[in-house]
């Protein structure tokens, strides 16, 4: 993410007091996007944080309770089987919530999402300086920090695989004021070179200066940690007998402990931010060594620069070495045993369904060759029966009375067929003479219609 803007000459007056205007809606929006990306990258690294310190604790318990076991737990011991048993489940159970713990953590937080939006975050934030500095006499500044704000969010997408959604924040505008604070950044009115110095400057300076201090507090008590454990782990092994088992434990807390170490990545955050530091004084130097009438315009704005650019090559290396830090640390060794579990549960589900189509088709051929046999043989039993009845007496002289009462019904009806055509045509032999049409009388159409034959048939 990179500074896409030339912000211009500036002229060598001093920098002049600004008065305190109504706060603008784009500053407002871009202090909303700061403490949202802000949020969500706390959030996210608290997470992955707490995490990892759990699976280094339940790698630290699966040795302990391995030790335990071994010594207080034997077959032969007479301690109750149902606490023995306890003991043991206990023993297993740990290594595989880890295991589980550190499958979890692969999933959810190996992309390292919180550096990107810290990174959103920062850059958001600068453009807000650069808008209330730099860019207050400009009359584009509003739709350029509207630009760089949706340049700056579509960077965030990209960088989260095409993910963008983030919980509601309900905390302060904007996020890191504190009204009882007087070096606290109200953060929307334009700043003179004082404020400036006062509200970002100064307070990055303490800022570092202060998380250096603890980093460095945290380094000293992990190397006293470690120095201890492996002490310990000395002492155990030089002791011999039964105390020798311990140093299994002591040799898992030094891992975990290194490991941890590493994960918080602290000595090269140290350094970064002491170079840090020392730019910042550099710059803190130079604008309190200047008389009030050499901090013009050209001054203030040169400050806000080296300032702004000393903050994001920080923030640049912080995430990128965090992000080295993260693919050396990964946990896919420490999530293997779920990993292989899920693997295994699958290829055994596919098998399980694979033998359920097989026995299911098996049984629907047995069925189907059963139905086939029964359905011939009904069919052949069928037949049989059918020939022997249509061979009998009884059957035989059905049939024959059939035969003839079937000739007798086709004699009767060419018998009556052969008068109704006689009959028709006497008639038309009779009325040869008459033209049936439109003009034909009552009569005469009574008359033809009297004479065609009746038929003694029921009708409907």
């Amino acid at each position: 993410m990179e500074i896409k803007s030339n912000f211009g000459s500036s002229t060598e007056v001093p920098a002049m007091e600004t008065e305190t205007p109504k706060p603008a809606p784009i500053l407002n929006i871009a202090w909303t996007r700061v403490a949202n990306l802000d949020a969500a990258s706390k959030r996210r690294s608290r997470g992955h944080y707490r995490i990892r310190r759990w699976i280094a604790i339940f790698g630290v318990l699966a040795t302990l309770f391995a030790i335990l076991t071994q010594l207080f737990l034997p077959e032969n011991s007479g301690i109750s089987p149902l606490l023995r048993l306890a003991a043991k489940a206990l023993f297993v159970a740990t290594p595989a919530l880890a295991s589980a713990l550190a499958f979890f953590a692969t999933k959810k937080y190996s992309n390292g999402d919180w550096l990107i939006t810290r990174a959103g975050a920062e850059e958001i934030q600068k453009e807000i300086y650069f808008y209330r500095t730099i860019l207050q006499k400009k009359k584009t500044r509003r739709s350029y920090l509207l630009k760089r704000l949706a340049e700056i969010q579509r960077q965030v997408y990209r960088g989260l695989n095409g993910e963008f959604s983030f919980e509601t924040y309900n905390g302060p505008i904007p996020p890191n004021y504190y009204p009882d604070d007087p070096s606290s950044d109200p953060g929307f009115a334009d700043l003179t070179g004082d404020e400036y110095f006062r509200y970002r400057l100064e307070n990055q300076l303490a800022w570092h200066n202060k998380e250096i201090n603890e980093y460095k507090t945290e380094r000293d008590r992990l190397i006293i940690l470690v120095v201890a454990a492996g002490a310990l782990g000395t002492i155990f092994a030089a002791w011999g007998g039964g105390l020798s088992l311990w140093v299994a434990f002591t040799a898992s807390i030094t891992a975990a402990l290194l490991g941890w170490q590493e994960l918080r990545n602290i000595d090269v955050i140290i350094r970064n931010y002491s170079k840090v530091v020392l730019e910042l004084t550099v710059l803190y130097d130079n604008w309190i060594n200047l008389e009030p009438e050499e901090r013009t315009t050209a001054e203030f704005y040169q400050m806000v620069r080296d300032c702004e650019d000393v903050l994001w090559a920080q923030n640049t290396e912080y995430i990128r070495s965090m992000q080295e830090t993260l693919k050396d640390n990964s946990l896919d060794e420490e999530a293997g045993l779920i990993n292989r579990v899920i693997q295994e549960s699958v290829e055994a589900a596919e098998r399980t369904q694979r033998a359920m189509r097989e026995d299911l088709l098996v049984f629907t051929e047995d069925a189907l060759q059963e139905a086939e046999q029964k359905v011939e043989e009904t069919f052949q039993a069928v037949l049989g029966s059918l020939a022997e009845e249509a061979s009998s007496e009884i059957v035989q002289q059905e049939l024959e009375a059939m035969g003839r009462a079937v000739v007798e019904t086709a004699q009767d009806v060419r018998e009556r067929a052969s008068a109704l055509t006689s009959s028709l045509a006497e008639v038309a032999e009779e009325f040869a003479h008459v033209d049936i049409g439109r003009d034909t009388s009552k009569e005469e159409l009574n008359a033809i219609l009297a004479r065609y034959p009746k038929t003694n048939d029921v009708k409907g």
